[in-house]
């Protein structure tokens, strides 16, 4: 199985490098997962629960990371066993480039696997691998936007809404006759006892 993608991570280079190296932060968005034990500075232990077609395992596995280039790239090189379910084992190349106050993740994978993860074809395989990494960068991305990038957003789109309401405010006001602006109210309908008044006034 080989798999590539791009995303763009709402965080700067130095933020999602440190993210991606969170054990907490994988073990929080990796789909099924139920720990992540940091071994050394290059090696994890990991244990997940996962879903390839009709068949769902347990996998315990490992995870070595090398090329490390911070906050620019790395390698991975991850195996697993999932029982009578079968094995997994592959690499990944993952490359992070700086976009302003965002980041380019770039990555390319390429796996294979045994057992009855074998017997069930390469289609539902694929398949599932493209699901699994859906789920976590959208996890990734919504958890990194909430520690960086929430304070932002929510700063732009407050002034954004003062500037609509001071357009509204400034439609609504004529200067008068002494200079100072008159804001022009909306005519209130006639009411019977208004007429009545009207033509006792009159007469």
């Amino acid at each position: 199985m080989e798999m590539n993608g791009e995303q763009r991570i709402p965080a700067t280079q130095q933020q999602t490098w440190e993210a991606l190296n969170d054990p907490e932060v994988l073990k929080a968005c990796v789909p099924g997962c139920e720990s992540i034990e940091k071994l050394s500075e290059a090696d994890y232990q990991v244990l997940m629960t996962a879903r390839v077609g009709p068949v769902s395992a347990k996998f315990k596995g490992k995870l070595t990371l090398s090329d490390l280039d911070p906050p620019n790239a790395y390698s991975i090189a991850f195996e697993g066993q999932g029982g009578v379910a079968g094995f997994g084992k592959g690499g990944a190349k993952v490359r992070l480039e700086p976009d302003g106050d965002e980041t380019v993740l770039r990555y390319d994978v390429k796996a294979s696997v045994g057992g009855k993860l074998a017997q069930i074809g390469s289609r539902l395989v694929d398949a599932a691998a493209k699901k699994i990494a859906n789920e976590f960068f959208a996890a990734f991305n919504a958890h990194v936007a909430d520690l960086h990038g929430g304070a932002q957003e929510g700063h732009g789109g407050g002034e954004h809404l003062d500037r609509g309401v001071h357009r509204r405010r400034r439609a609504r006001r004529l200067p008068g006759r002494d200079g100072d602006p008159v804001r022009l109210r909306a005519a209130r309908p006639l009411r019977a006892g208004d007429r009545r008044r009207r033509r006792i006034a009159r007469i």
